[in-house]
Parts: C-alpha cells; structure tokens; sequence
C-alpha cells in the first residue's frame, strides 16, 4: 500500500493521507529513514497553509468549515467554522509506520473531515502530530498508539466517517505524482473493503485495510476538483 491513506488511520492522520498497489505500480522512488527538520514540515505562511486546507473541499463545504494549520507542537485552530467540518493539511507521518514515506517532508495532503470523522479520526492525528514535534520515535509513537486503542482514546471508525481530498494543489507523496486523483476516502473498520466492492473490475473502490494500529480507508475517485475543474480519468492512473 502506498503513501498517504493508511495511515490516517494510525494518527490519521493520515494523514495518517496508503494508496492500493492498484493505483500505480511498486515504488522505486527514495526512502526517508529519518525525521527532516521539523521546518522542512512547515508552510511558507499560516494564510497558504489556510488556503491549502480549504481547496480539500468544494467552498460550499470548506468555506464553513474550521482549519487547522501545524505549529511548533501541534496543530492550531486557525479559522472557526460553523458547519462541523474540519479542514487541514496532513503530513508524512499520517501515513502507516511501515511506510517509507512517513518522514517524507514533502508530502502535502489537504482534509476536510465531516463531523463524524472528526470525532473519530481527528483525535488520531492531532495525537500524533503532537507527539513527532515532541521528538518521540516511531517505536514510541507505536507503543503510545497500541495503548490509546486498548484504552479506548481512540476510538474506531463511525458509519459515515469520511474526508474530501480534492485539492489538485496537494502533493501525496512520491509515488502519487502530486495530487494523485481528487476523491473521497470512507473510514471503515479492517477487512471491509469486500463488503464495498472495492478492487473489483470496474468498481471505483479502492480498499486501503489498516493494520492493528491503523483505521482502513476505501478511497473513491471523483471527476473534478474541487475548484470544478476535471480531473484525470481513474483508468489512465491506473495503468501507470
């Protein structure tokens, strides 16, 4: 599975923004064994980071929502919204531990999360985020996350939990060749991507199953971005 979509799960983050081998093929493209400078993680200005968050959803939906934008130790409330959606710009270490991306300081993924993924999906990656700009390593963050499931603090995916990633500004990794596609991703519980169709000739769906540590994600092309303008055709990526 590759980048970004497993691990949305794990913090989510994710974002934690993994795609299916489906998507495009085997990576060849370079690892990131370690944390870069935590600047390197950082938006030029808090207005592109507002701006990046919001363009994850038509303005019919991100203009009213809330965006947070990453500070020194964590995300920060940057824009109150009205409409129960949260919009924010994910990093690498949303993606699952196994991934050798997770320290990508490249990697851009812009949310906007409805309420009920906000209440289930969110605390994950505000979790982790606070943690990797507190200098714990992978192992801690793992350990850390193992215990938050076993005592409930984070919490498994509610029906109807989902994301929009429709921003064609976003960058999802090496292997996305930037935005990727625009699409919405549904939060499920491990092993359900059968139930969905998803993999199969001519569905939309593709399944991104977590580990024990992450949340997985059915991912749903869609044909235009967020601003109206259309995307690529799902089959033309898939044949990368």
């Amino acid at each position: 599975m590759k980048p970004l979509a497993l691990g949305i799960a794990g913090v989510a983050l994710a974002a934690e923004l993994c795609w299916s081998s489906a998507a495009w093929p085997q990576s060849t493209q370079k690892t990131y064994p370690a944390m870069a400078p935590v600047s390197q993680y950082l938006m030029a200005t808090r207005e592109d980071e507002i701006s990046l968050s919001r363009s994850a959803a038509p303005p019919s939906i991100s203009a009213d929502a809330s965006v947070l934008v990453l500070g020194a130790r964590g995300y920060e409330p940057a824009a109150r919204g009205t409409n129960g959606w949260v919009c924010f710009v994910e990093r690498s270490w949303a993606a699952g531990f196994d991934d050798p991306q997770f320290w990508n300081p490249k990697t851009r993924g812009p949310n906007c999360f409805n309420p009920i993924a906000v209440r289930t999906e969110l605390p994950r990656i505000l979790k982790r985020t606070e943690w990797v700009l507190a200098g714990a390593s992978k192992a801690q963050m793992m350990q850390r996350s193992k215990a938050a499931i076993a005592d409930g603090t984070f919490k498994a995916p509610e029906p109807g939990a989902l994301t929009y990633m429709m921003s064609k500004n976003g960058y999802l990794g090496d292997d996305a060749a930037g935005p990727w596609l625009p699409h919405m991703m549904f939060f499920v519980p491990n092993g359900q991507g059968a139930n969905w169709g998803a993999g199969k000739d001519g569905s939309p769906v593709i399944a991104a199953d977590g580990t024990a540590l992450d949340t997985a994600t059915l991912l749903v092309p869609v044909r235009r971005w967020s601003d109206g303008s259309p995307g690529p055709q799902p089959s033309v990526v898939h044949k990368m």
